[in-house]
């Protein structure tokens, strides 16, 4: 399947388990405090077995194509836990996974599970938004010794932050969709107007902005 294939279908995925939802009229609040007319939780995909079985090849797929000398996977808490977990099995490959903070209580572990110092890592998250939580797990693995060689995620919303952020990390990444294939099916089968079209392609552009002029 070609990756554009992949792409429109992974993007047809989340609209119809509604791991994706757009209200363009009704925006979210994110914990950032920017009003949204998307909400994203690729989490709902787990609870279907074929659609979670398309995702974790592909995923599998990506980093092999990718990142072919990678050693170790690793999910970024929470969403990519068991993403990660899933391409791990895939791969038969070492699985960890790195918490937001290392825990208050017991032995304190930011990260669960062993690798071997110098060991190159490919992280795996369910979504990237401006690339912050992701970056940090990142450096968490980095700072264990661990060689990050890159990143591999579900979806993105392809906002130019998290472009610029993970090129100052130097640490590339790819997803299986993104948000320019979402509103393509979307439009196509029938989730959103054209009209609605147009503002969730404003939001993108200036996500924070957009926020502001429609809170």
């Amino acid at each position: 399947m070609q990756k554009s294939e992949t792409a429109l279908k992974v993007a047809s995925f989340l609209l119809e388990t509604e791991a994706v939802k757009l209200r363009p009229d009704s925006p979210f609040t994110w914990s950032s405090g920017w009003n949204s007319p998307i909400y994203c939780d690729n989490r709902v995909t787990l609870s279907y077995p074929l659609i979670r079985t398309f995702i974790k090849k592909r995923l599998a797929e990506l980093v092999t194509e990718y990142f072919p000398n990678v050693e170790v996977i690793a999910g970024v808490a929470t969403a990519g836990i068991a993403q990660g977990a899933l391409v791990a099995d895939v791969l038969e490959l070492p699985y960890i996974y790195v918490r937001p903070e290392p825990k208050s209580h017991g032995m304190g572990n930011q990260i669960e599970g062993k690798f071997k110092e110098g060991q190159k890592v490919v992280m795996i998250e369910d979504l990237i938004s401006t690339g912050g939580s992701s970056l940090k797990a990142a450096k968490a693995v980095q700072e264990a010794g661990g060689e990050v060689i890159g990143m591999a995620a579900i979806f993105t919303y392809g906002f130019e932050q998290a472009t610029k952020n993970f090129e100052q990390a130097q640490i590339p990444y790819y997803t299986l969709s993104n948000y320019q294939n979402l509103l393509g099916i979307a439009l196509e089968q029938g989730y959103i107007s054209a009209s609605a079209l147009q503002t969730l392609s404003d939001w993108r552009k200036t996500p924070e902005t957009w926020g502001k002029l429609n809170g």
